[in-house]
């Protein structure tokens, strides 16, 4: 009789087993489908911007401070977003791209490098624009024992923001475009604080960085650009970071979201004219720091005024290579991948700076 009882409760209990594992896939499955259903699912709206859900509500924008990225903040002290009656407002972000993906902040601006895997691979976000060009490069000891990619075969870069974020993508894109086999070198992530004595040591041969702060170290003759998103033909015209917006946000409030990218976009053209003025905004309101001098230097290395079109190709050509490196899936094409997360909400630019 006991026997019999344990076998009863035995199988009540493989049951209750089974059943709680079916409704977690059942779970993964209906997450999935409500995750497709997010991002492609048509606006609800009635064509009128005063019956969208954020018609005179704040939009709120992330921003983790730096020079590439000022451009949503400089357009709110300079009124651009009044100009287009919304309202806004700044707030630090520590992880702006879960904010901005859970609708938390609707507008965002993060490294095209950054964003573009976690994108794709489930954050409720599109790309609106380009932000800017130029920031990063890679970086050797300046002792002329290597001046190519080809030379660090079978060597160590560093990349400070670990493995798998967006210094490691950057060195891999450098790599496919000299067709240098990165398999072939290892990839350590290393501080920023402490790549110049790790390549002094031996320790790295080479290291991603950003321009700002290799600044000093080139200009004392202790490290050299060997490849760089600033200069290099190949990269120069490629946003190093991107705006993007909440994907809920313009499927709901498309007339806003326009606006928003509008100000935007007006504001870029802006800036790029200013540089000194858009370098002394951010210093005031704290969103930049260090010497002013060599933040404008840098500012005067950017092109803020990059073109939609420079900005889809770049952003096409990552993806190429990204599925050639396995951080993005071949299952979808390019141009089905564009179409979810490229939306550049059809702003005219030849208007966007009268």
């Amino acid at each position: 009789m006991k026997k019999g009882f344990k076998i009863f409760l035995l199988a009540i209990c493989l049951t209750a087993l089974f059943t709680g594992c079916v409704k977690n896939g059942e779970n993964k499955t209906e997450n999935k489908k409500t995750e497709e259903k997010a991002s492609t699912e048509q606006p609800k709206t009635t064509g009128k911007i005063e019956d969208e859900p954020m018609y005179g509500k704040e939009i709120l924008i992330g921003y983790n401070g730096g020079l590439c990225t000022g451009t949503p903040g400089i357009a709110a002290v300079n009124k651009e977003f009044e100009k287009e009656g919304l309202k806004v407002k700044v707030i630090n972000v520590q992880s702006g791209l879960d904010a901005v993906g859970t609708n938390k902040v609707q507008v965002f601006s993060d490294h095209l490098a950054t964003i573009l895997v976690p994108s794709i691979n489930g954050i409720n976000v599109q790309l609106v624009a380009g932000a800017q060009t130029g920031c990063k490069s890679l970086y050797v000891l300046n002792d002329n024992k290597i001046n190519k990619t080809s030379d660090l075969l079978g060597k160590t870069i560093a990349v400070p923001d670990g493995i798998g974020n967006s210094d490691h993508n950057i060195a891999l894109r450098f790599l496919e475009h000299d067709k240098v086999d990165a398999k072939q070198i290892k990839f350590k992530p290393v501080e920023t604080s402490a790549v110049i004595q790790a390549l002094e040591k031996g320790e790295i041969q080479a290291t991603l960085l950003s321009d700002q702060f290799a600044e000093k170290f080139v200009n004392e003759g202790k490290i050299k650009s060997i490849r760089s998103l600033t200069t290099d033909p190949d990269f120069q015209k490629e946003p190093c970071c991107v705006h993007v917006l909440n994907a809920d946000f313009i499927r709901d409030n498309p007339q806003t979201a326009k606006k928003v990218v509008t100000a935007i976009m007006r504001t870029k053209h802006w800036v790029e004219d200013n540089k000194e003025e858009a370098t002394k905004i951010l210093f005031d309101n704290h969103w930049a720091s260090g010497d002013f001098d060599q933040a404008l230097r840098m500012m005067n290395t950017y092109d803020f005024k990059i073109s939609q079109k420079d900005t889809e190709t770049a952003i096409r050509s990552t993806i190429d290579d990204y599925k050639k490196f396995g951080l993005i899936s071949n299952e979808k094409s390019t141009d089905d991948l564009m179409k979810k997360f490229w939306n550049p909400m059809d702003v005219d630019e030849s208007v966007v700076n009268k």
